[in-house]
């Protein structure tokens, strides 16, 4: 799945915070339920707009991203 079926980001769609592709549902709402405790079965229920897909991805992107041999850099360049 490409990044841009997972993610949008649109000045118009909540400011441009990063959205669920096709949604108005923020990124960072899958990672505040899993922190919670909250299983991924129950956020897609909560969000039902959000494809179990663009979900898996968005887990997988974020993996790949902290695990990086080049998280120094990634870090970096975000902070």
């Amino acid at each position: 799945m490409e990044i841009r079926e997972v993610i949008n980001i649109d000045h118009d769609i909540l400011g441009g915070q990063p959205v669920f592709a096709g949604t108005r549902v923020p990124v960072d709402t899958l990672f505040d339920h899993l922190e919670a405790g909250i299983s991924l079965a129950d956020f897609l229920e909560d969000f039902p707009s959000v494809k179990k897909e663009q979900a898996i991805a968005l887990l997988d992107i974020a993996s790949k991203i902290v695990t990086s041999k080049n998280i120094t850099q990634l870090y970096e360049a975000v902070a």
